[in-house]
Order: structure tokens, then sequence, then C-alpha cells
């Protein structure tokens, strides 16, 4: 079974979560997003996977959203996904998927109902 994770290596919660996934016995594929970027439909089709909105998964600290006006509540979803098109680290990270659904795995333990039944 594959296990996705949408990683940037200078996190230690996506690190962290890596290792976590290995250590319940699976080699995940790593997608370094910020090199890889997103397109609307992936990350679209993520959010829709995870039952999420763009603004749940909106990293706010170490990137310009706020300075952007991307936290104000009136920005649409629409929006906030150009956005995040466009300057990859505005998705907060790591996400992971698997065929038992997506998550952003903060805390690390949000990953581990995914990988039960694998």
């Amino acid at each position: 079974m594959t296990v996705t994770v949408f990683h940037n290596p200078n996190c230690g919660t996506s690190r962290n979560v890596i290792q976590l996934i290995r250590d319940a016995g699976h080699e995940p594929e790593v997608v370094e997003y910020l090199k890889t970027g997103w397109t609307r439909l992936q990350l679209t089709d993520l959010l829709v996977r995870m039952g999420a909105r763009p603004r749940d998964v909106l990293r706010v600290m170490g990137t310009r959203a706020e300075a952007d006006g991307l936290t104000d509540p009136s920005v649409s979803d629409d929006v906030l996904i150009d956005a995040m098109v466009a300057d990859p680290v505005l998705v907060n990270r790591p996400i992971v998927v698997t065929p038992a659904g997506a998550v952003l795995a903060r805390p690390k333990e949000a990953v581990l109902p995914l990988l039960d039944g694998l």
C-alpha cells in the first residue's frame, strides 16, 4: 500500500512523521512539495480527501500569509488556493495520504489512524 508524505525536510514534525511511518513498517513516497509545487487540481483533491478547507491547511508562521492579507476571514477559498499554488510554503505540512484517506499530520500522531490496516 502506498503512503505519500508531502514533506518539507526543514520541518521537524515532517521528519518525525516519516520516521513514525517507517517505524510502523511502511516506506513512504516522499514529495518535497516546496520543490515540486502544487497544482490547483492536486491541492483541491487533497483538501476533499482530508475533508478540509484551504484555511485549515494555511501556514501562517514563517510565511507572508498575514502580510498578504490571507488570514482575513473574508478571503475566499479560491483566493487561498491560488496563493498556495503560487507559493507552496503557504501549505502546512506534513500532509499524509494513504488508501484510507489524507490528513495534516499535526501533531504527528494524527497519521496513526491512516496506518491502521495497511
